[in-house]
């Protein structure tokens, strides 16, 4: 694993030992990039929930993000995080060994420009984490929500403020959720 751009382009980064944490692959990582590029995202703060190996998170630290927060619940992967945070010298983070629902109630009415959500995908729970967000008024107005799935579980959202963008990669989605802002 590598950083892609940024001022910690080519940083390569650990890579968790045990097969419990599958880490998003460059490939889908600079997919995911690129997309949010064309969306002219901003990357002030940024959530990364379910963080692994902090990769997400450290992307967007290298492409300028004011901010990032990284939670995961596994004692591994927060340390593994924070061994990829020291490896590139990232300052501008915050680390919480937390569980998702703990964590989001926290931070409640702090908000987030991009919030990276990539759980285990056997555990479905794609829709808790999107119920979570929005109860506890995570996203900024502009803001957007990604949420890494398998293409075995469809994502629905019946709230007409937000708009759903799915871009498949082989067997994996990327769910845009957008608040506030146009899609195009």
């Amino acid at each position: 694993m590598r950083v892609i751009s940024g001022k910690y382009k080519g940083k390569k980064l650990f890579s968790p030992e045990e097969n419990n944490v599958r880490p998003t692959t460059d490939r889908i990582k600079e997919t995911l990039f690129n997309i949010l590029f064309s969306k002219d995202v901003y990357y002030g703060k940024v959530l990364d929930l379910f963080s692994g190996s902090g990769a997400l998170g450290i992307e967007a630290l290298s492409r300028g993000a004011e901010l990032v927060v990284f939670i995961d619940i596994d004692t591994r992967s927060v340390k593994l995080t924070k061994n990829n945070l020291r490896q590139v010298g990232a300052t501008n983070f915050e680390l919480y060994h937390n569980d998702f629902i703990s964590a989001a109630k926290k931070l409640k009415g702090r908000k987030f420009d991009v919030i990276f959500a990539d759980p285990p995908y056997r555990l479905r729970i794609e829709p808790k984490i999107i119920d979570s967000v929005i109860e506890n008024d995570l996203l900024a107005e502009n803001g957007i929500l990604i949420i890494e799935h398998s293409i075995e579980n469809k994502l629905q959202i019946d709230d007409e403020r937000f708009i759903i963008d799915e871009r498949c990669c082989g067997n994996t989605v990327l769910t845009f959720i957008t608040y506030g802002r146009d899609n195009e």
